[in-house]
């Protein structure tokens, strides 16, 4: 399957996620923002944008202290 990753995430950022395993949008529930700023090639533009996405799917990111 193609990565259904919103308009907007650049392609080192896309890149990131193929390097972590993540391939879909849904699958950043399991991590938190810390986590996914932390990978090399994201930056708060991307982070922002898919902050947005989630929340579109009435979905969020995983908070720090959740597991």
């Amino acid at each position: 399957m193609t990565p259904d990753w919103p308009k907007g995430i650049c392609r080192p950022a896309a890149g990131a996620f193929a390097h972590a395993g993540i391939a879909h949008l849904d699958q950043l529930v399991k991590y938190t923002e810390a986590e996914i700023l932390a990978l090399h090639g994201v930056g708060p533009k991307a982070l922002g944008v898919l902050r947005e996405a989630l929340a579109a799917k009435g979905l969020s990111f995983r908070q720090p202290g959740d597991s």
